[in-house]
């Protein structure tokens, strides 16, 4: 039984597509032969639609082939464009990091020529170009000299306004500068606010050593601020120097976390130039 359905199927089928080949050479011969307009009329509706989907199922196959290629070009032009856009963003990116260090080095120089506007004396700002610590001396060098006005004896501040050394050797365009964990560092410091006075020695270590003699009973304790005094006519008053760590250790800048520094001109009786 199943395979009688299965004759009649293909019966039918196979009907379908003679009617669908016959038709349209009917339409033919009628055009040709015996050209009468109310039948071509008639077959018209039957044999266009019939002649329609024949065309629909014999070009079905090329119009999948067009359509394939078709989308293999947008595909192909999709992973071109989107490989220029991956280009343009990583471009944009490095000019946005660029712009970024660009902004942070603008305001970073600002901050430093406000600090330097705001000295009352005159400034000569300097790079650190190398520090040499050994054993118990500890020097660096900066790119100014005797052709900047740099001399003997002008203290050298950081940016932010705290001690880092004194100018022990000039040339044209360098100095040396003692740090005061140099051994051979002794200045005259004060405690803030207080009319405590002392002198900070170096000894080699990160850490120089104080010793107050101005007041006997006075106390020294961890977090007390330290900054220079003129009472010997070495150094400007009031630069900052550091904080006692406890009562003999002082915490001070030191040589390796210095990258830019300014040099205080005054002569050697404490006086700005």
């Amino acid at each position: 039984m199943n395979q009688n359905k299965l004759s009649s199927r293909v019966y039918t089928l196979i009907k379908s597509a003679g009617m669908a080949v016959i038709l349209p050479v009917l339409f033919i011969y009628i055009m040709v032969a015996k050209p009468d307009y109310t039948i071509l009329n008639g077959l018209a509706h039957v044999v266009l639609p019939v002649a329609q989907w024949v065309g629909d199922v014999i070009t079905w196959p090329v119009r999948a082939i067009g359509n394939m290629a078709d989308n293999i070009r947008e595909l192909s032009t999709l992973r071109t464009e989107n490989e220029e856009l991956r280009v343009r963003l990583d471009m944009a990116l490095a000019n946005q990091t660029k712009c970024e260090i660009a902004i942070k080095e603008n305001q970073k120089m600002a901050r430093e020529l406000d600090v330097v506007a705001a000295q009352p004396y005159k400034t000569v700002v300097a790079d650190v170009l190398h520090d040499n610590t050994a054993f118990h001396h500890s020097v660096f060098i900066i790119n100014r000299g005797t052709d900047d006005g740099v001399t003997n004896g002008m203290a050298v501040v950081s940016m932010d306004n705290r001690l880092a050394g004194v100018v022990i050797d000039a040339g044209g365009n360098f100095a040396r500068v003692r740090a005061l964990t140099d051994s051979d560092t002794n200045i005259a410091v004060r405690v803030v606010g207080s009319e405590v006075y002392g002198f900070l020695s170096g000894n080699g270590s990160n850490t120089p050593t104080m010793g107050f003699f101005s007041d006997p009973e006075f106390q020294p304790d961890a977090g007390i601020k330290l900054v220079t005094s003129n009472i010997s006519g070495v150094l400007p008053n009031g630069i900052m120097v550091g904080e006692m760590k406890n009562e003999t250790d002082v915490r001070v800048l030191l040589p390796r976390k210095l990258s830019r520094v300014m040099v205080l001109q005054f002569d050697n009786l404490g006086e700005y130039k």
